[in-house]
């Protein structure tokens, strides 16, 4: 298993094994680690000097373990918007969660939840989407922050499901495959999904994704 292309990837991680698992890991598919961190500050300086194809970073870091990893991300894509940023946590940062996505248009992100990366080919084809230029966004992500801000009562289940696939950056026929449905299905869920959050229905994938976003942020 090799990833699409190598990437000189930053690594910033304070857990010891996991940011060992994660160079292995990285390693392992053909990328290279010049350097793997343990807080936001060497994050930073590990940027600047290696000029990295992407970042990979958690939330929470010392010295404040609150959002450094996360503050260091946003203020890594506001010097360089094309920088690409995988965020890594075990927990939901809203704010400047939000402002990430926003950058550049949201190209080039990711925020990921460590204890649902259960395949780790999911995993690699994340860092290559979002190293692409793409956005990925776990649906859980989603889930939770529909639950907090948004009326999810006006959604069916299904269409629950739909919208968490669609903020994973999936097309309509790899949401078809995923749920068992048929595409046209799919199309009519999402159709439905626009009409009742309000949002303006697009064909591109992306799009589609920072329109549920933007709605999230409310």
């Amino acid at each position: 298993m090799h990833s699409t292309r190598p990437l000189r990837i930053v690594l910033a991680e304070d857990g010891v094994l996991l940011q060992a698992g994660l160079t292995r890991l990285l390693s392992h598919v053909g990328h290279e680690v010049p350097a793997a961190v343990s807080d936001a500050e060497a994050l930073i300086t590990a940027v600047r000097e290696h000029r990295p194809d992407l970042v990979i970073t958690d939330v929470r870091m010392p010295p404040g373990f609150s959002d450094e990893g996360l503050r260091a991300a946003v203020a890594l894509r506001a010097a360089d918007p094309g920088l690409p940023v995988l965020v890594l946590s075990q927990y939901v940062e809203q704010t400047y969660a939000a402002e990430l996505i926003d950058s550049a248009d949201g190209r080039g992100v990711g925020y990921l939840l460590k204890d649902r990366i259960g395949d780790i080919e999911e995993f690699i084809a994340a860092i290559d989407r979002v190293a692409g230029g793409g956005t990925v966004v776990d649906p859980e992500v989603v889930r939770r922050l529909l639950r907090r801000r948004a009326p999810v009562s006006l959604l069916t289940a299904r269409e629950q499901e739909v919208l968490a696939l669609m903020a994973e950056g999936r097309s309509n026929i790899a949401i078809a495959r995923a749920l068992t449905i048929t595409e046209a299905s799919v199309a009519k869920h999402i159709r439905s999904i626009f009409v009742k959050l309000d949002l303006p229905p697009s064909d591109t994938d992306h799009r589609r994704v920072l329109a549920v976003l933007a709605y999230l942020r409310g």
